[in-house]
């Protein structure tokens, strides 16, 4: 039988007291750990700079590394570092896909560094041109059209998985959602060419279609039968086209 607690000596009770807080107050220190450590994770893929800018340059000696390239020493930083020319030049769209993407992003602009923003050119052959179903795993895109006629899109996350699209003229303008499956096609009988905005230096895309039948090694055939309930001959002649992108 359990000792009364007015049994028990007051050194005693005192002693569970302050176990009971402490450990307390250690679940308390640990959750807000976990938090702290989580927190970095909530914010956007790029993060805010530090400084006026970090032009990006390829060969590490001198430099600082920050965001994935290494700077160089602002006091050597040039004119050229933050220009690109020839986004008004048309792009070849004779592809399986009929259509190129131009991107101008800190590959192409050393200056955009740490700077959060890039951007791309798209041009689209007439009748049918298609910037294949894709997502940008790190940015946001705002699309402007120019010159055509695109049906664009993008479909909501499970389970809604819900598409919205619209039709779009020149002045036009359409955000797709960053991580979000979407698309552009061209549904007139001239050439579109439209401009793009993405919300980091290097937005990465995955083209639905490459990911999925053209990766490197091989996707195993009997799981993508079961995923798409597909024949697995027709998997497999899919598994064989060639998946080139469209840049």
């Amino acid at each position: 039988m359990k000792r009364p607690d007015f049994l028990i000596p007051y050194e005693a009770i005192e002693f569970r007291k302050i176990t009971f807080v402490t450990m307390k107050s250690a679940h308390f220190i640990l959750a807000l750990s976990i938090l702290a450590l989580a927190s970095p994770f909530a914010y956007a893929s790029d993060p805010s700079p530090l400084q006026d800018f970090c032009v990006a340059i390829n060969d590490p000696k001198d430099g600082v590394f920050v965001n994935g390239k290494f700077c160089r020493d602002p006091k050597l930083a040039k004119a050229d570092d933050f220009y690109y020319s020839g986004l008004n030049v048309p792009r070849n769209t004779s592809n399986p896909v009929g259509s190129t993407v131009t991107p101008v992003n800190v590959a192409q602009i050393l200056g955009l560094n740490t700077l959060g923003i890039s951007l791309a050119r798209i041009d689209f052959a007439p009748n049918g041109g298609l910037n294949p179903p894709h997502t940008h795993p790190r940015a946001t895109e705002i699309l402007l059209v120019v010159e055509g006629t695109l049906y664009v899109g993008f479909v909501t996350s499970n389970t809604d998985n819900r598409l919205i699209t619209k039709v779009l003229y020149p002045g036009d303008v359409f955000v797709f959602p960053q991580g979000l499956v979407h698309f552009q096609f061209n549904v007139g009988n001239t050439n579109a060419v439209a401009f793009a905005g993405l919300s980091s230096q290097n937005p990465g895309v995955i083209t639905i279609a490459n990911a999925v039948f053209g990766s490197n090694p091989p996707i195993n055939p009997d799981l993508l039968v079961k995923a798409f309930q597909l024949d697995k001959n027709v998997v497999k002649n899919l598994q064989s086209n060639f998946w080139g992108p469209n840049n």
